[in-house]
């Protein structure tokens, strides 16, 4: 069993570090997006540099990339669908898919920001969960326009739904809840900074799709 976890483990971290605002701004738009508007390998920055089309193709592969990670859970042999362990494995299969996706072997290390992959992560362990965090990210976003103000109030507030879905039984998922929201505001230190600022921009859909 272990040498599986070990291998679904390193195949979970190249998953995530395909990047997909990356390669495919350089196949189909003859672009690399990190040297552009924010220079960030995510869906918003796509979005902003080469247009709709590509933003949501980004988005739905990185969504793609953490949830296909932890369907390799159903690979890994002696282990109880029904365990503790059984759960933690999925979490640590995303997870890697998401350091993946922010450190990507592939691209110098360069990555997103972590978001659309959380998602996905979150999709595969409590679509409840996904659900409540993903329309509280749209509401922020159809009041403020501004992504990055979507995401963090997602973030902010994934704990407590975790907490109030779950009734507090699950420590797993509650440890799991802040650490992803930790790794969320740590990747937009930046946008934080700006939004204090006030210089943060909000999403422009008139631009090119």
């Amino acid at each position: 069993m272990f040498k599986y976890i070990i291998l679904f483990s390193i195949l979970s971290y190249l998953i995530g570090s395909f990047s997909s605002a990356v390669w495919f701004g350089r196949w189909f738009w003859n672009t690399d997006v990190r040297n552009f508007g924010s220079k960030n390998a995510g869906a918003t920055n796509t979005f902003r540099v080469l247009g709709a089309k590509a933003g949501i193709i980004v988005f739905i592969t990185d969504v793609l990339k953490s949830f296909s990670a932890i369907q390799l859970i159903h690979f890994v042999p002696e282990i109880s669908k029904n365990s503790e362990l059984y759960f933690q494995i999925m979490i640590l299969f995303g997870g890697l898919a998401i350091i993946g996706h922010i450190f990507p072997i592939f691209s110098q290390f360069k990555g997103g920001k972590g978001v659309a992959s959380m998602l996905g992560f979150i999709i595969a362990i409590h679509p409840l969960a996904a659900a409540i965090t993903f329309g509280v990210f749209l509401i922020v976003f159809l009041i403020s326009r501004i992504v990055s103000v979507s995401s963090l109030s997602a973030a902010l507030l994934f704990p407590l739904i975790i907490y109030i879905l779950e009734k507090g039984d699950s420590l797993t998922l509650s440890i799991f809840s802040i650490i992803a929201t930790c790794l969320i505001l740590i990747t937009h230190k930046k946008n934080i900074k700006r939004l204090l600022k006030g210089e943060e921009k909000p999403l422009n859909f008139s631009k090119k799709a």
